[in-house]
């Protein structure tokens, strides 16, 4: 039976964005609005966020040519397709390693009418979103026109499918965001709700941290994905960049 599984899969979030810095000043500013101008899908890495893209793909330079990524996915935002291009210039993927593959369904979850409002504004100004927040939990309430994180659930579903499909067998480094780190954890280790939310309350997931799976072939009756390390931020740490893990900016209410 072909191995449906990566041999190793590793998922990044981004880098420190424009938006992450925008986002910590208004909630540390109690304001109701973060400001920034560009669209979320535009906004760049910080100085801080190149440092922690170049520190992390410095460490995937380190492993030995025949461990590092053969192939890297990423959100098609521009943060996180900037932290792939840093990786891959910092020698961070095997020599042949095809182009990046954008996928869209990596993106960062929606929050429609309640983008760029941090909690204070999302109280102020749509006080029914909150109290139904309050009533649903964060996994399932849906603000108009945005998600749930059971709607990005879904999507990662069929991504997982894909990277089954064409990347079984391979060394898969995904580059994505913080919401999407946590959901694929929920899909791959078959967590319940609860679970995911205890691990997301634990703490944020820091910018260019590496969340790590491997495969075990020994594990139920086809094998499976087994969590080696999650949260790391060990690479950027020792390469002297900053340890950041603020909310981007359309998710500031999360």
């Amino acid at each position: 039976m072909q191995q449906r599984w990566p041999s190793r899969l590793w998922i990044v979030r981004h880098g420190e964005s424009a938006g992450n810095v925008a986002a910590e000043a208004a909630n540390g500013a109690s304001l109701a609005r973060i400001d920034i101008a560009e669209r979320d899908v535009d906004v760049p890495l910080s100085p801080r966020g190149e440092r922690q893209a170049d520190a992390v793909g410095s460490w995937f330079a380190d492993l030995p040519a025949g461990e590092r990524p053969e192939t890297i996915l990423t959100s098609p935002y521009l943060r996180a397709v900037q932290t792939s291009d840093r990786i891959r210039a910092a020698g961070g993927l095997t020599k042949d390693a095809p182009a990046h593959v954008v996928d869209e369904r990596l993106r960062e979850k929606e929050l429609g009418i309640l983008d760029r409002l941090t909690w204070t504004g999302v109280e102020q100004l749509h006080p029914e979103q909150a109290e139904m927040r309050r009533r649903l939990g964060k996994f399932y309430h849906r603000p108009p026109s945005g998600e749930s994180w059971c709607d990005v659930i879904l999507r990662l579903r069929s991504a997982l499918d894909t990277v089954s499909l064409h990347h079984g067998g391979k060394r898969v480094l995904i580059v994505a965001h913080q919401v999407v780190v946590l959901c694929l954890r929920y899909l791959i280790e078959e967590m319940t709700e609860s679970e995911i939310l205890a691990v997301d309350a634990a703490g944020d997931v820091a910018n260019c941290s590496v969340t790590e799976y491997a495969f075990r072939p020994s594990v139920g009756t086809t094998g499976r994905l087994a969590l080696v390390r999650y949260n790391f931020v060990a690479p950027v740490a020792e390469a002297g960049a900053p340890i950041t893990s603020e909310p981007d900016a359309n998710v500031a209410a999360r």
